[in-house]
């Protein structure tokens, strides 16, 4: 990634309008990137949504499928602060190292959470034999209190499911219709997968404090009256006690939110600041080598190299 991004130039509000007493939805198209050699859809961020509470990044990765000489996913060292990175597998395995030694295959329907904190570096690669790849990759940024806090890693295999109007219910992170995932979070956060194994409407109670936003993953999303395709980002907004979804059979969506984070978030390449000189301080210290960010051994690639700052400091 190599767009700075700055929330002061917030292209709408977090509040969605009010028309004819109906409270409107926004649509946020995707645009298509390269992670790894995998073509993904980044819906966050956007010149149309920067955030949804601290959520920063959203990538929907495949559905893939790898043949012939085809590694799948490959991404070499890179570095990150200021930021928690949030892997949702769902199908495939790929394999996390990073540079507090932590070794780690996410498998479907796990979650890795990584804390980059004052600074860490990993890497992201398909297991060997691996033909699949399907995940969403999030980035949650954090608050400036805590953006210097210690690196780590924490894995989830098990997280809170239940059943209900025809859906298939995951909580990720946060608290949902009296369910709580384990997931370290930062700051008020909820993330929430939607399956339906037949063509399913249900309704969703919300915090009115919170902004959310829905991505259909596969399948066709309606919501209220309103169709949303794969991957275009519905914006809820703030202000809202509930939400109806209508999903096709065999649909899957992604609910996140959040408290809304009131604070200069700014997004350069892999890493998340408060500040230009917080950013460019971090840069100079990855392509110096500090160790800063460690060292990844067993990884038999380069580092990956960030463009030049668009900026001086």
């Amino acid at each position: 990634m190599s767009t700075l991004v700055d929330d002061r130039d917030l292209a709408s509000s977090r509040d969605c309008p009010v028309v004819e007493g109906k409270r409107q939805v926004q649509h946020v198209a995707p645009r298509t990137a390269d992670v790894g050699g995998i073509p993904v859809n980044r819906v966050l961020p956007s010149r149309h949504r920067r955030l949804v509470g601290a959520w920063c990044f959203l990538d929907h990765a495949g559905p893939a499928v790898f043949k012939g000489e085809a590694r799948g996913l490959r991404v070499g060292p890179h570095p990150h602060i200021g930021l928690q990175t949030f892997t949702w597998m769902i199908a495939g395995e790929v394999l996390h190292r990073d540079s507090l030694g932590n070794e780690q295959v996410i498998r479907p329907g796990q979650v890795n959470l990584m804390t980059a904190g004052r600074g860490i570096s990993h890497t992201e690669e398909s297991v060997p034999g691996e033909t699949r790849l399907h995940a969403a990759q999030l980035w949650i940024a954090l608050p400036e209190a805590d953006r210097r806090t210690d690196p780590r890693f924490d894995h989830y295999p098990k997280l809170p499911r239940w059943d209900e109007q025809g859906v298939a219910f995951t909580l990720l992170t946060g608290e949902f219709a009296g369910h709580r995932a384990p997931t370290l979070a930062f700051s008020p956060l909820v993330g929430l997968e939607l399956v339906a194994r037949e063509a399913s409407t249900v309704e969703l109670s919300l915090r009115e404090d919170f902004e959310y936003g829905v991505l259909p993953l596969e399948g066709e999303l309606d919501i209220e009256g309103e169709t949303f395709p794969p991957n275009e980002l519905a914006y809820l907004g703030r202000g809202r006690e509930r939400v109806t979804l209508g999903l096709t059979e065999d649909g899957r969506a992604l609910l996140v939110g959040g408290e809304p984070l009131d604070e200069e978030i700014l997004i350069w390449w892999n890493l998340v600041g408060h500040s230009k000189a917080e950013i460019a301080e971090a840069q100079r210290d990855w392509e110096a080598g500090s160790e800063r960010f460690g060292r990844i051994p067993r990884y038999d690639g380069e580092r990956l190299m960030p463009p030049p700052l668009p900026w001086q400091v």
